[in-house]
């Protein structure tokens, strides 16, 4: 597997994600304590990251996407709860995360997407750092599809906050162009959301590295959440110490059951991916619930 896998003031943030908004009543409105996130499941073998919110008002977030094989099931599922988003945020340029959105651009189907909001690796540093051509080339077609729909990327900055319906978002983690090595996983996005009945960190593919940085940087305390989406995958993402930070309850898995077990086809714990010991390391903690990407899709009330 390979290893996947510019700021704006946060005034115009709120401004933009105002986007398409609409109320829901009677029997669409939902549950009016707290917002829904659902990971929704892999329609390729691949492994894949796409998470959906619903704010208490039916707004909706769309954290990644999945893989372009992804995007019939995500624009069916967004065009069942509505068919608006109101932002749209893109943690990294690798294909199992952004090529659903570059699909979906190209074939919306009748869906209206607000603000795309992310934190891109600059093609020329990415050209200099990265030895992966698939990389550049999921880069340079997302940044292609965007330019041909007359669209284009809102960069988030540190520490900006979004605030909807009573959920908080929160951007922990952008690139880090002085890590060079794994350069693309670790210059991803890091997003905490909250209400005040639940947080849900998003790791993305942070590696070693980038988790180190989240460790010393001033959204350390920040850290901490009810729910935590493994980085990468499950597997050689942050260490351990970021998720003693963590102490989630919680653990999202991304992660298809090859992956899961370790098995590239011989047996459970035959591959040289690092699956298990992440799950040792979960062990460790009170976690209540681990949510697979393929026990297919997963809610969170």
């Amino acid at each position: 597997m390979r290893r996947a896998l510019w700021a704006i003031p946060v005034a115009l943030s709120i401004a933009a994600l105002c986007f398409g908004c609409r109320s829901f009543s009677g029997a669409e409105r939902q549950d009016a304590r707290t917002f829904t996130l659902w990971q929704l499941p892999n329609q390729t073998p691949s492994q894949m990251m796409s998470y959906v919110i619903r704010t208490v008002h039916g707004r909706l977030i769309v954290i990644d996407g999945g893989r372009d094989g992804d995007a019939p099931y995500l624009t069916a599922f967004l065009k069942d709860l509505g068919g608006r988003v109101e932002a749209w945020f893109i943690t990294h340029p690798h294909g199992d995360h952004c090529d659903a959105l570059r699909e979906i651009l190209g074939n919306p189907q009748d869906l209206a997407i607000g603000p795309i909001y992310a934190s891109m690796p600059d093609p020329a540093w990415l050209a200099e750092t990265s030895r992966d051509d698939s990389e550049k080339r999921t880069l340079a077609d997302l940044l292609a599809a965007l330019k041909q729909t007359k669209r284009a990327l809102v960069d988030v900055s540190l520490g900006q906050e979004f605030r909807i319906d009573g959920l908080r978002i929160e951007i922990l983690g952008i690139r880090n162009p002085e890590i060079r090595v794994n350069p693309v996983n670790n210059s991803c996005m890091v997003l905490r959301t909250s209400d005040k009945r639940k947080s849900v960190l998003f790791l993305a593919d942070s590696g070693p590295e980038a988790g180190d940085k989240l460790l010393a940087g001033p959204y350390a305390k920040r850290l901490h959440a009810d729910y935590v989406q493994m980085a990468h995958h499950g597997q050689k993402g942050v260490g351990e110490a970021v998720y003693q930070a963590i102490h989630p309850s919680y653990c999202l898995w991304p992660t298809p059951k090859w992956l899961w077990d370790n098995d590239p086809g011989s047996g459970k714990g035959t591959g040289h991916w690092k699956t298990l010991e992440v799950r040792a390391w979960m062990e460790r903690f009170p976690v209540k619930k681990h949510y697979l990407l393929f026990d297919g899709l997963q809610k969170i009330e």
